[in-house]
């Protein structure tokens, strides 16, 4: 990174904490632009956001940080920012990650405030701020499946089997837009919550995707996270307690047996768009570290579908054709009791 930039960090950073007696340390990043560091002052922490403006758009993320903070989603606070040099400074909220808390006897507990928190989210009136979960959006995420599976395990449709395909991909996605429409994280799971010391709340990151879509989606981004999985018994009772916590009048509207349902054929329309991702990011951007999650994503996808006859020809594709493959390449999923 140029010493130009780390300069004019320094130069920032000193102006907005009135000192130059910090400490700065830079964190481990993904493969963005963006890049983050702790920086330390009288035993007090801040998150640094650097987001070079030439490489990274931080504007989508300060106005829906923003928004979300002044309606009591537990987001970091923004302390200061410079849009013209890409630099912000956020609440810090330290280093533990809900996934690193789950178990047996913790996940209960941790879920229900999960809960609590995403009935709180789905309160506020986002339409205006959020674009829509569209059904080209839905049916776009679905054919990553066609795109990058079906080719890395030499699977070729035939026109029939296409056309049967594209025809389970539009009752999924009229599913979900059949579903009442709320304000949607996206990727709300066990890495995206953070255990805020002497907090109840947990804090939310990696809120930029938001949008307005089916108000199933990010219980079961939650409920069946893609990196750890429970009992199909106990994931079933968390709905019912989620369902509990609803709005009157959604319960109205919505029986707990339809809530049900809507939720697995929402968790199978993203199991099928995770399947295609996950190839994609070993095939196109060569990472491979989520090829030993694909069996958990297949096995919730066959598990999930059992009960609905509309999925029922599809699911005889994936079983006949895809699976023997799927299995000699990626493996077979050992499945919790």
């Amino acid at each position: 990174m140029n010493t130009q930039r780390e300069q004019l960090i320094q130069t920032w950073v000193t102006s907005v904490l009135d000192s130059d007696q910090f400490k700065i340390n830079f964190l481990a990043g993904d493969a963005s632009f963006r890049r983050y560091a702790r920086i330390t002052l009288n035993n007090k922490t801040f998150m640094l956001m650097d987001a070079p403006p030439d490489k990274e758009d931080c504007v989508p993320f300060v106005t829906i940080d923003e928004f979300f903070d002044q309606n009591g989603v537990r987001v970091p606070h923004i302390i200061a920012k410079d849009l013209e040099n890409g630099f912000l400074l956020l609440e810090d909220f330290g280093d533990v990650l809900l996934s690193t808390l789950l178990n047996e006897k913790t996940v209960d507990a941790y879920y229900l405030q999960c809960f609590k928190q995403l009935i709180q989210l789905q309160s506020v009136q986002g339409s205006a701020h959020f674009p829509a979960y569209s059904r080209e959006k839905l049916m776009q995420e679905m054919h990553l499946l066609t795109e990058w599976l079906l080719p890395s395990l030499k699977i070729v449709a035939t026109g029939q089997e296409r056309n049967m395909i594209e025809d389970t991909f539009t009752f999924l996605a009229d599913e979900a837009l059949s579903q009442p429409q709320v304000i949607v994280h996206r990727d709300f799971h066990s890495r995206n919550l953070m255990k805020i010391e002497n907090e109840q709340n947990l804090g939310v990151i990696d809120f930029q995707d938001a949008v307005i879509g089916a108000y199933t989606y990010d219980l079961i981004s939650l409920t069946r996270d893609a990196y750890v999985q429970w009992s199909p018994q106990r994931v079933y009772t968390w709905f019912k307690q989620f369902y509990a916590l609803l709005p009157e009048s959604v319960r109205q509207s919505r029986s707990e047996q339809q809530l049900i349902r809507d939720a697995d054929l929402m968790a199978i329309q993203r199991h099928i768009k995770i399947l295609g991702i996950f190839v994609r990011l070993f095939e196109r951007d060569g990472k491979t570290g989520y090829l030993k999650d694909l069996p958990r994503v297949m096995w919730y996808l066959l598990e999930e579908s059992k009960n609905y006859a509309e999925l029922q020809p599809f699911m005889q594709f994936i079983q006949n054709k895809v699976l023997p493959k799927f299995h000699d390449k990626y493996g077979i999923y050992e499945e919790v009791a």
